[in-house]
Protein backbone atom coordinates (compact mmCIF):
# COMPACT_ATOMS: atom_id res chain seq x y z
CA UNK A 1 0.00 0.00 0.00
CA UNK A 2 1.19 3.44 -0.44
CA UNK A 3 2.42 5.44 2.46
CA UNK A 4 -0.03 8.94 2.60
CA UNK A 5 1.58 12.56 2.96
CA UNK A 6 -1.80 13.79 3.62
CA UNK A 7 -5.29 12.62 3.96
CA UNK A 8 -7.81 15.30 3.78
CA UNK A 9 -11.21 13.90 3.55
CA UNK A 10 -12.73 14.63 -0.44
CA UNK A 11 -16.04 16.84 -1.02
CA UNK A 12 -15.40 18.16 2.97
CA UNK A 13 -14.29 21.58 1.71
CA UNK A 14 -18.40 21.75 0.96
CA UNK A 15 -19.20 21.31 4.45
CA UNK A 16 -19.81 24.00 7.27
CA UNK A 17 -20.19 23.38 11.22
CA UNK A 18 -22.44 26.37 11.43
CA UNK A 19 -25.96 25.87 12.19
CA UNK A 20 -28.20 27.62 9.96
CA UNK A 21 -30.10 30.33 11.65
CA UNK A 22 -33.82 30.52 11.54
CA UNK A 23 -33.95 33.38 9.51
CA UNK A 24 -30.41 32.96 7.35
CA UNK A 25 -29.55 29.99 5.52
CA UNK A 26 -25.87 28.83 6.19
CA UNK A 27 -23.69 29.46 2.87
CA UNK A 28 -21.28 26.24 2.31
CA UNK A 29 -17.53 27.13 2.60
CA UNK A 30 -15.75 28.06 0.27
CA UNK A 31 -13.98 25.29 -1.64
CA UNK A 32 -10.61 24.23 -1.52
CA UNK A 33 -8.13 21.93 -3.05
CA UNK A 34 -8.69 18.24 -1.57
CA UNK A 35 -5.65 16.89 -2.64
CA UNK A 36 -4.07 13.69 -1.40
CA UNK A 37 -0.23 12.63 -1.82
CA UNK A 38 1.24 9.37 -1.55
CA UNK A 39 4.87 8.12 -2.48
CA UNK A 40 5.01 4.80 -4.93
CA UNK A 41 7.80 2.76 -6.35
CA UNK A 42 7.46 0.59 -9.65
CA UNK A 43 9.86 -1.66 -10.08
CA UNK A 44 11.47 -1.79 -14.11
CA UNK A 45 13.52 -4.97 -14.15
CA UNK A 46 16.39 -3.92 -12.06
CA UNK A 47 15.51 -0.25 -11.32
CA UNK A 48 13.55 1.21 -8.96
CA UNK A 49 11.07 4.07 -9.60
CA UNK A 50 10.10 6.11 -7.04
CA UNK A 51 7.36 9.01 -8.01
CA UNK A 52 5.26 10.73 -5.63
CA UNK A 53 1.29 11.24 -6.71
CA UNK A 54 -0.88 13.33 -6.55
CA UNK A 55 -4.65 13.13 -6.73
CA UNK A 56 -7.49 15.35 -6.00
CA UNK A 57 -9.27 18.41 -6.76
CA UNK A 58 -7.52 21.69 -7.67
CA UNK A 59 -10.09 25.05 -7.37
CA UNK A 60 -10.24 27.45 -10.30
CA UNK A 61 -10.98 30.47 -10.01
CA UNK A 62 -11.93 33.43 -12.32
CA UNK A 63 -11.00 37.25 -11.33
CA UNK A 64 -13.87 39.40 -10.64
CA UNK A 65 -14.63 42.91 -11.83
CA UNK A 66 -17.26 44.90 -11.04
CA UNK A 67 -18.58 48.85 -12.06
CA UNK A 68 -14.17 48.81 -13.10
CA UNK A 69 -13.49 47.29 -9.78
CA UNK A 70 -11.65 44.55 -9.02
CA UNK A 71 -13.39 42.24 -6.52
CA UNK A 72 -11.13 39.60 -6.54
CA UNK A 73 -10.81 35.83 -7.47
CA UNK A 74 -13.98 33.92 -7.65
CA UNK A 75 -14.13 29.75 -7.66
CA UNK A 76 -16.25 28.23 -10.14
CA UNK A 77 -14.68 24.90 -10.30
CA UNK A 78 -13.39 21.89 -8.72
CA UNK A 79 -11.04 20.23 -11.60
CA UNK A 80 -9.71 16.29 -10.63
CA UNK A 81 -6.14 16.20 -11.48
CA UNK A 82 -3.58 13.14 -11.06
CA UNK A 83 -0.25 13.89 -11.13
CA UNK A 84 2.82 11.64 -11.10
CA UNK A 85 6.25 13.48 -10.85
CA UNK A 86 9.76 11.41 -10.20
CA UNK A 87 11.31 11.74 -6.86
CA UNK A 88 15.12 13.29 -6.75
CA UNK A 89 14.52 14.73 -10.69
CA UNK A 90 15.99 18.43 -11.55
CA UNK A 91 12.52 20.31 -12.39
CA UNK A 92 14.22 22.03 -14.79
CA UNK A 93 15.05 19.66 -17.09
CA UNK A 94 12.36 16.71 -16.53
CA UNK A 95 9.99 17.12 -18.44
CA UNK A 96 6.38 17.39 -17.80
CA UNK A 97 3.08 15.89 -20.49
CA UNK A 98 -0.47 16.69 -19.32
CA UNK A 99 -2.91 14.60 -21.15
CA UNK A 100 -6.51 14.38 -21.77
CA UNK A 101 -8.79 12.25 -23.53
CA UNK A 102 -11.75 13.28 -25.74
CA UNK A 103 -15.62 13.19 -25.80
CA UNK A 104 -16.31 15.66 -25.31
CA UNK A 105 -17.11 14.14 -22.11
CA UNK A 106 -14.53 11.86 -21.43
CA UNK A 107 -12.66 11.09 -18.29
CA UNK A 108 -8.46 10.82 -18.87
CA UNK A 109 -8.84 7.26 -18.32
CA UNK A 110 -8.21 5.26 -21.09
CA UNK A 111 -4.40 7.46 -21.39
CA UNK A 112 -4.08 6.71 -17.69
CA UNK A 113 -4.66 3.24 -17.21
CA UNK A 114 -4.36 2.23 -20.84
CA UNK A 115 -0.87 3.09 -22.03
CA UNK A 116 0.64 6.20 -20.17
CA UNK A 117 0.56 5.81 -16.41
CA UNK A 118 2.52 3.64 -13.90
CA UNK A 119 -0.67 1.17 -13.79
CA UNK A 120 -2.26 -0.63 -16.87
CA UNK A 121 -5.90 -2.34 -17.70
CA UNK A 122 -5.83 -5.90 -17.60
CA UNK A 123 -8.62 -6.40 -20.22
CA UNK A 124 -7.62 -8.84 -22.73
CA UNK A 125 -8.49 -8.04 -26.46
CA UNK A 126 -10.53 -8.07 -29.16
CA UNK A 127 -11.62 -12.05 -29.21
CA UNK A 128 -9.38 -12.45 -25.78
CA UNK A 129 -11.40 -10.43 -23.44
CA UNK A 130 -11.03 -11.47 -20.24
CA UNK A 131 -14.19 -11.81 -17.41
CA UNK A 132 -15.17 -9.51 -15.05
CA UNK A 133 -13.60 -7.83 -12.54
CA UNK A 134 -10.90 -8.13 -14.76
CA UNK A 135 -7.43 -6.50 -13.55
CA UNK A 136 -4.52 -4.15 -13.01
CA UNK A 137 -0.97 -4.31 -13.19
CA UNK A 138 2.86 -2.38 -13.34
CA UNK A 139 2.89 -0.59 -16.28
CA UNK A 140 6.83 -0.87 -17.02
CA UNK A 141 6.60 1.05 -20.18
CA UNK A 142 5.11 3.95 -18.37
CA UNK A 143 6.06 7.55 -20.13
CA UNK A 144 6.76 8.49 -16.18
CA UNK A 145 9.98 6.83 -16.94
CA UNK A 146 10.63 10.15 -19.66
CA UNK A 147 8.03 12.33 -18.15
CA UNK A 148 6.63 13.44 -15.37
CA UNK A 149 2.90 13.27 -16.00
CA UNK A 150 -0.23 14.97 -15.50
CA UNK A 151 -3.92 13.56 -15.56
CA UNK A 152 -6.58 16.47 -16.35
CA UNK A 153 -10.30 15.46 -16.18
CA UNK A 154 -12.37 18.26 -17.87
CA UNK A 155 -15.49 19.78 -15.45
CA UNK A 156 -17.99 17.49 -15.94
CA UNK A 157 -15.75 14.38 -16.27
CA UNK A 158 -14.55 12.29 -13.61
CA UNK A 159 -14.67 14.30 -10.67
CA UNK A 160 -14.79 17.30 -11.89
CA UNK A 161 -17.79 19.81 -11.41
CA UNK A 162 -18.65 23.31 -11.30
CA UNK A 163 -19.18 24.90 -7.98
CA UNK A 164 -21.51 25.11 -6.20
CA UNK A 165 -24.00 27.16 -7.72
CA UNK A 166 -21.88 27.40 -10.82
CA UNK A 167 -23.47 26.48 -14.11
CA UNK A 168 -21.82 23.01 -16.12
CA UNK A 169 -23.15 24.63 -19.30
CA UNK A 170 -20.37 27.49 -19.27
CA UNK A 171 -17.45 24.62 -19.15
CA UNK A 172 -19.67 22.33 -22.16
CA UNK A 173 -18.51 23.79 -25.37
CA UNK A 174 -15.21 24.56 -27.13
CA UNK A 175 -13.95 28.12 -25.25
CA UNK A 176 -15.22 26.97 -22.01
CA UNK A 177 -13.23 23.59 -21.61
CA UNK A 178 -10.49 25.17 -23.87
CA UNK A 179 -10.07 28.48 -20.69
CA UNK A 180 -10.85 25.28 -17.92
CA UNK A 181 -7.82 23.27 -19.01
CA UNK A 182 -5.55 25.65 -20.24
CA UNK A 183 -5.97 27.55 -16.36
CA UNK A 184 -5.31 24.06 -15.04
CA UNK A 185 -2.29 23.61 -16.86
CA UNK A 186 -0.78 27.17 -16.10
CA UNK A 187 -1.58 26.74 -12.62
CA UNK A 188 -0.01 23.08 -11.88
CA UNK A 189 2.67 24.70 -13.76
CA UNK A 190 3.46 27.16 -11.64
CA UNK A 191 2.16 26.10 -8.43
CA UNK A 192 5.08 23.67 -9.04
CA UNK A 193 7.81 25.86 -10.45
CA UNK A 194 7.67 24.04 -13.82
CA UNK A 195 8.28 27.15 -16.00
CA UNK A 196 11.31 25.78 -17.55
CA UNK A 197 10.41 22.26 -17.81
CA UNK A 198 10.21 21.09 -21.22
CA UNK A 199 6.36 20.85 -21.92
CA UNK A 200 3.88 18.67 -23.16
CA UNK A 201 0.53 17.81 -24.55
CA UNK A 202 -0.80 14.49 -25.09
CA UNK A 203 -4.48 14.44 -26.26
CA UNK A 204 -6.89 11.57 -28.07
CA UNK A 205 -9.65 11.85 -30.03
CA UNK A 206 -12.04 15.69 -28.98
CA UNK A 207 -8.48 15.57 -27.25
CA UNK A 208 -6.32 16.55 -29.85
CA UNK A 209 -8.34 19.01 -30.88
CA UNK A 210 -7.99 20.69 -27.58
CA UNK A 211 -4.33 19.86 -27.78
CA UNK A 212 -4.10 21.83 -31.00
CA UNK A 213 -6.05 24.68 -29.88
CA UNK A 214 -4.00 24.90 -25.87
CA UNK A 215 -0.99 24.80 -28.21
CA UNK A 216 -1.98 28.40 -29.70
CA UNK A 217 -4.19 29.37 -26.51
CA UNK A 218 -0.70 28.99 -23.75
CA UNK A 219 1.11 31.22 -26.01
CA UNK A 220 -1.36 33.88 -26.80
CA UNK A 221 -2.64 33.89 -23.17
CA UNK A 222 0.36 33.11 -20.97
CA UNK A 223 2.76 33.08 -23.40
CA UNK A 224 3.60 29.42 -22.04
CA UNK A 225 5.32 28.15 -25.39
CA UNK A 226 5.20 24.01 -25.77
CA UNK A 227 8.17 21.51 -27.15
CA UNK A 228 5.55 19.23 -28.69
CA UNK A 229 2.10 17.66 -28.74
CA UNK A 230 1.02 14.19 -29.44
CA UNK A 231 -1.97 14.01 -31.09
CA UNK A 232 -3.63 10.10 -30.50
CA UNK A 233 -6.37 9.44 -33.05
CA UNK A 234 -6.57 12.99 -34.11
CA UNK A 235 -9.51 14.97 -35.22
CA UNK A 236 -8.53 18.91 -36.07
CA UNK A 237 -11.38 19.83 -39.06
CA UNK A 238 -14.73 18.02 -38.11
CA UNK A 239 -16.29 18.29 -41.50
CA UNK A 240 -13.45 15.38 -42.28
CA UNK A 241 -15.63 13.15 -39.82
CA UNK A 242 -19.00 13.81 -40.35
CA UNK A 243 -21.84 12.52 -42.43
CA UNK A 244 -23.89 16.06 -43.04
CA UNK A 245 -25.81 16.23 -46.08
CA UNK A 246 -23.96 18.23 -48.38
CA UNK A 247 -20.33 16.86 -47.41
CA UNK A 248 -18.60 14.43 -49.51
CA UNK A 249 -15.17 14.64 -47.85
CA UNK A 250 -15.86 12.11 -44.99
CA UNK A 251 -16.62 9.34 -47.68
CA UNK A 252 -13.11 9.00 -49.35
CA UNK A 253 -11.10 9.68 -46.21
CA UNK A 254 -13.21 6.80 -44.29
CA UNK A 255 -12.59 4.36 -47.39
CA UNK A 256 -9.14 2.78 -46.14
CA UNK A 257 -10.46 2.23 -42.77
CA UNK A 258 -13.38 0.24 -44.16
CA UNK A 259 -10.65 -1.67 -46.92
CA UNK A 260 -8.89 -2.48 -43.22
CA UNK A 261 -11.33 -3.30 -41.35
CA UNK A 262 -13.06 -5.98 -44.08
CA UNK A 263 -9.38 -6.77 -44.44
CA UNK A 264 -9.34 -8.11 -40.35
CA UNK A 265 -12.26 -9.79 -40.91
CA UNK A 266 -11.58 -12.09 -43.64
CA UNK A 267 -13.58 -10.48 -46.83
CA UNK A 268 -10.31 -9.94 -49.00
CA UNK A 269 -8.98 -13.88 -48.65
CA UNK A 270 -5.22 -13.76 -48.28
CA UNK A 271 -4.68 -10.20 -49.73
CA UNK A 272 -2.25 -8.22 -47.20
CA UNK A 273 -3.41 -5.67 -45.48
CA UNK A 274 -0.24 -3.51 -46.78
CA UNK A 275 -1.98 -4.22 -50.72
CA UNK A 276 -5.63 -3.73 -49.70
CA UNK A 277 -4.61 -0.09 -48.09
CA UNK A 278 -2.30 1.02 -51.28
CA UNK A 279 -4.83 0.19 -53.60
CA UNK A 280 -7.95 2.03 -51.14
CA UNK A 281 -5.98 5.04 -50.61
CA UNK A 282 -5.12 5.30 -54.53
CA UNK A 283 -9.21 5.37 -55.02
CA UNK A 284 -10.03 7.77 -52.33
CA UNK A 285 -7.45 10.14 -53.81
CA UNK A 286 -8.47 10.31 -57.02
CA UNK A 287 -10.89 7.99 -58.68
CA UNK A 288 -13.74 8.27 -55.66
CA UNK A 289 -13.80 12.23 -55.19
CA UNK A 290 -14.09 12.81 -58.77
CA UNK A 291 -17.08 10.39 -58.80
CA UNK A 292 -18.96 11.96 -56.19
CA UNK A 293 -18.30 15.16 -57.56
CA UNK A 294 -19.28 14.21 -61.17
CA UNK A 295 -22.97 13.18 -59.45
CA UNK A 296 -25.56 12.01 -62.29
CA UNK A 297 -23.26 13.16 -64.77
CA UNK A 298 -21.45 9.93 -64.59
CA UNK A 299 -22.16 7.44 -67.38
CA UNK A 300 -23.66 3.88 -66.82
CA UNK A 301 -20.27 2.15 -67.06
CA UNK A 302 -18.45 4.45 -64.68
CA UNK A 303 -20.77 4.08 -62.12
CA UNK A 304 -20.40 0.68 -62.65
CA UNK A 305 -16.88 0.50 -62.11
CA UNK A 306 -16.89 2.80 -59.01
CA UNK A 307 -19.98 0.61 -57.63
CA UNK A 308 -17.47 -2.71 -57.81
CA UNK A 309 -14.71 -0.94 -56.51
CA UNK A 310 -16.15 -0.04 -53.54
CA UNK A 311 -18.08 -3.05 -53.14
CA UNK A 312 -14.41 -4.94 -53.36
CA UNK A 313 -12.71 -2.88 -51.17
CA UNK A 314 -15.25 -2.25 -48.38
CA UNK A 315 -16.73 -6.04 -48.05
CA UNK A 316 -20.64 -5.14 -48.91
CA UNK A 317 -22.49 -6.19 -51.73
CA UNK A 318 -22.76 -3.93 -54.98
CA UNK A 319 -26.31 -3.54 -54.56
CA UNK A 320 -25.80 -1.83 -51.28
CA UNK A 321 -23.28 0.63 -52.51
CA UNK A 322 -25.73 1.16 -55.78
CA UNK A 323 -28.21 1.89 -53.10
CA UNK A 324 -26.62 4.17 -51.25
CA UNK A 325 -25.38 6.09 -54.40
CA UNK A 326 -22.13 5.53 -53.44
CA UNK A 327 -21.74 7.26 -49.96
CA UNK A 328 -21.41 4.68 -46.92
CA UNK A 329 -22.36 6.52 -43.52
CA UNK A 330 -19.99 5.06 -41.56
CA UNK A 331 -22.49 3.35 -38.35
CA UNK A 332 -23.92 1.95 -41.51
CA UNK A 333 -21.17 0.53 -42.53
CA UNK A 334 -20.11 -1.33 -39.19
CA UNK A 335 -23.98 -2.75 -39.02
CA UNK A 336 -23.67 -4.04 -42.34
CA UNK A 337 -20.45 -5.22 -42.83
CA UNK A 338 -21.06 -8.69 -40.98
CA UNK A 339 -24.77 -8.94 -40.89
CA UNK A 340 -25.29 -11.97 -43.32
CA UNK A 341 -22.78 -13.57 -39.73
CA UNK A 342 -25.11 -12.16 -37.15
CA UNK A 343 -22.39 -9.83 -36.29
CA UNK A 344 -22.30 -5.53 -35.59
CA UNK A 345 -18.58 -4.19 -36.12
CA UNK A 346 -16.74 -2.07 -34.29
CA UNK A 347 -16.38 2.01 -34.06
CA UNK A 348 -13.99 2.61 -32.03
CA UNK A 349 -11.93 -0.53 -33.13
CA UNK A 350 -13.49 -2.42 -35.87
CA UNK A 351 -11.37 -5.39 -34.88
CA UNK A 352 -14.44 -5.87 -31.92
CA UNK A 353 -17.28 -7.27 -33.37
CA UNK A 354 -20.90 -7.80 -31.30
CA UNK A 355 -24.79 -8.91 -31.60
CA UNK A 356 -27.53 -6.38 -31.58
CA UNK A 357 -30.86 -7.57 -30.72
CA UNK A 358 -32.65 -6.53 -34.27
CA UNK A 359 -30.55 -8.46 -37.15
CA UNK A 360 -32.10 -5.95 -39.78
CA UNK A 361 -31.27 -2.75 -37.95
CA UNK A 362 -30.23 0.07 -40.18
CA UNK A 363 -27.75 1.60 -37.58
CA UNK A 364 -26.38 -1.15 -34.52
CA UNK A 365 -27.87 0.05 -30.98
CA UNK A 366 -24.15 0.24 -29.51
CA UNK A 367 -20.52 -0.08 -30.59
CA UNK A 368 -19.60 -3.59 -29.23
CA UNK A 369 -16.43 -2.04 -28.91
CA UNK A 370 -17.00 0.78 -26.77
CA UNK A 371 -19.07 -1.98 -24.88
CA UNK A 372 -15.71 -4.43 -24.48
CA UNK A 373 -13.69 -1.35 -22.63
CA UNK A 374 -15.76 0.42 -21.06
CA UNK A 375 -16.26 -2.02 -17.86
CA UNK A 376 -12.55 -3.10 -17.33
CA UNK A 377 -11.37 0.83 -17.47
CA UNK A 378 -14.38 1.83 -14.90
CA UNK A 379 -13.56 -1.13 -12.86
CA UNK A 380 -9.74 -0.17 -13.04
CA UNK A 381 -10.15 3.02 -12.03
CA UNK A 382 -12.55 3.34 -9.17
CA UNK A 383 -10.16 0.95 -7.39
CA UNK A 384 -7.14 2.08 -8.13
CA UNK A 385 -8.00 6.15 -7.01
CA UNK A 386 -8.86 4.61 -3.81
CA UNK A 387 -6.47 2.02 -2.73
CA UNK A 388 -3.23 2.87 -4.03
CA UNK A 389 -4.01 6.83 -4.73
CA UNK A 390 -5.57 6.90 -1.56
CA UNK A 391 -8.50 9.54 -2.32
CA UNK A 392 -12.65 8.65 -2.18
CA UNK A 393 -15.20 10.85 -3.05
CA UNK A 394 -18.84 9.84 -3.30
CA UNK A 395 -19.43 11.50 -6.30
CA UNK A 396 -19.90 8.56 -10.09
CA UNK A 397 -16.42 9.19 -11.52
CA UNK A 398 -17.57 9.73 -14.78
CA UNK A 399 -15.60 7.53 -17.26
CA UNK A 400 -17.86 9.33 -20.74
CA UNK A 401 -20.94 11.30 -19.93
CA UNK A 402 -23.24 12.74 -22.30
CA UNK A 403 -23.93 15.45 -19.53
CA UNK A 404 -21.82 17.75 -21.43
CA UNK A 405 -24.36 17.90 -24.50
CA UNK A 406 -25.27 19.62 -26.90
CA UNK A 407 -21.76 20.74 -26.82
CA UNK A 408 -21.28 24.04 -27.87
CA UNK A 409 -19.53 25.03 -30.58
CA UNK A 410 -21.21 28.81 -30.96
CA UNK A 411 -17.86 29.90 -31.80
CA UNK A 412 -17.79 28.25 -35.37
CA UNK A 413 -20.97 29.64 -36.07
CA UNK A 414 -21.76 29.89 -39.70
CA UNK A 415 -18.17 27.67 -40.59
CA UNK A 416 -16.99 24.70 -39.80
CA UNK A 417 -15.49 23.61 -36.84
CA UNK A 418 -11.72 23.33 -37.12
CA UNK A 419 -8.13 24.34 -35.39
CA UNK A 420 -5.73 23.92 -37.91
CA UNK A 421 -5.37 27.75 -37.82
CA UNK A 422 -4.72 27.43 -34.26
CA UNK A 423 -2.13 24.76 -34.54
CA UNK A 424 -0.44 26.69 -38.09
CA UNK A 425 -0.40 29.73 -35.73
CA UNK A 426 1.41 28.21 -33.05
CA UNK A 427 3.75 26.44 -34.77
CA UNK A 428 5.06 29.30 -37.17
CA UNK A 429 5.21 31.36 -33.80
CA UNK A 430 7.22 28.77 -32.25
CA UNK A 431 8.91 27.16 -35.26
CA UNK A 432 10.44 24.83 -32.26
CA UNK A 433 7.24 22.81 -31.75
CA UNK A 434 6.99 19.11 -32.34
CA UNK A 435 4.10 17.47 -33.45
CA UNK A 436 3.26 13.32 -33.40
CA UNK A 437 0.41 12.07 -34.48
CA UNK A 438 -0.84 8.20 -33.99
CA UNK A 439 -2.96 6.84 -35.88
CA UNK A 440 -4.85 3.37 -36.00
CA UNK A 441 -6.03 1.26 -39.39
CA UNK A 442 -9.01 0.25 -37.32
CA UNK A 443 -10.04 3.14 -35.94
CA UNK A 444 -13.43 3.52 -37.29
CA UNK A 445 -13.97 7.10 -35.25
CA UNK A 446 -11.25 9.33 -36.32
CA UNK A 447 -9.74 7.57 -39.74
CA UNK A 448 -6.58 7.75 -39.85
CA UNK A 449 -6.51 9.43 -43.77
CA UNK A 450 -8.74 12.07 -41.82
CA UNK A 451 -5.70 13.04 -40.02
CA UNK A 452 -3.55 12.98 -42.96
CA UNK A 453 -5.63 14.84 -45.06
CA UNK A 454 -5.35 17.73 -42.45
CA UNK A 455 -2.04 17.88 -41.66
CA UNK A 456 -1.26 18.16 -45.98
CA UNK A 457 -3.30 21.18 -45.47
CA UNK A 458 -1.49 23.15 -42.53
CA UNK A 459 -0.60 26.76 -43.15
CA UNK A 460 3.16 26.37 -42.35
CA UNK A 461 5.99 26.82 -44.59
CA UNK A 462 7.76 23.76 -46.08
CA UNK A 463 10.47 23.31 -43.35
CA UNK A 464 8.16 23.18 -40.39
CA UNK A 465 6.79 19.87 -41.64
CA UNK A 466 9.66 17.60 -41.05
CA UNK A 467 8.18 18.47 -37.10
CA UNK A 468 5.33 16.42 -37.81
CA UNK A 469 6.08 13.13 -37.63
CA UNK A 470 2.96 10.29 -38.38
CA UNK A 471 2.93 6.76 -37.00
CA UNK A 472 0.44 4.08 -37.42
CA UNK A 473 -0.67 1.04 -35.43
CA UNK A 474 -2.89 -2.24 -36.43
CA UNK A 475 -5.41 -1.09 -34.09
CA UNK A 476 -8.42 1.15 -33.42
CA UNK A 477 -8.88 4.49 -31.75
CA UNK A 478 -7.50 3.26 -28.18
CA UNK A 479 -4.54 1.33 -29.79
CA UNK A 480 -2.85 0.49 -26.99
CA UNK A 481 -5.75 -1.96 -26.29
CA UNK A 482 -3.65 -4.05 -29.10
CA UNK A 483 -0.99 -5.30 -26.87
CA UNK A 484 1.57 -5.29 -29.77
CA UNK A 485 0.82 -2.24 -30.27
CA UNK A 486 0.50 -0.96 -26.50
CA UNK A 487 4.22 -1.69 -26.11
CA UNK A 488 5.14 0.05 -29.60
CA UNK A 489 3.40 3.06 -28.94
CA UNK A 490 5.16 3.70 -26.38
CA UNK A 491 8.13 2.86 -27.21
CA UNK A 492 7.45 5.70 -30.21
CA UNK A 493 6.31 8.24 -27.43
CA UNK A 494 9.58 7.61 -25.43
CA UNK A 495 11.68 8.45 -28.63
CA UNK A 496 9.99 11.32 -29.87
CA UNK A 497 10.08 13.27 -25.69
CA UNK A 498 13.49 12.49 -25.82
CA UNK A 499 13.95 13.92 -29.28
CA UNK A 500 11.89 16.72 -29.00
CA UNK A 501 13.86 17.75 -25.27
CA UNK A 502 17.50 17.46 -27.25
Amino acid sequence: MPDETATPTAGSANKTDKAPSETTEAKPAPPVDDLVTTSQRLRIGRQVLKYTARAGRIVLREEVIEADEFKGLRPKAEVFVTAYTLDDATPQTRPVTFCFNGGPGSSSVWLHLGLLGPQRVLMGDAGELLPPPYGLADNPQTLLRYSDLVFIDPVSTGYSRPVEGGKPKDFHGYSGDLKAVGEVIRLWTTRNNRWMSPKFLTGESYGTLRAAALAEHLQNRYGMYLNGIALISAVLDMGTIRFTEGNDIPHPLFLPTYAAIANYHGLHGSRPLSDVLAEAEEFAERTYPWALARGARLSADERADVVATLARLTGLSEEYIDRVNLRVEHVRFFTELLRSRGLTVGRLDGRFTGWDRDGGAERYEQDPSYWAIHGPYAAAFNHYVRTDLGYSNDLPYEILTDRVQPWSYSEFEGRGVSVTDKLSTAMRANPHLKVHVACGYYDGATPYSAAEHTLARLQIPEELRSNIDVVYYESGHMMYVHEQSRVQQSRDLAAWIAAATT
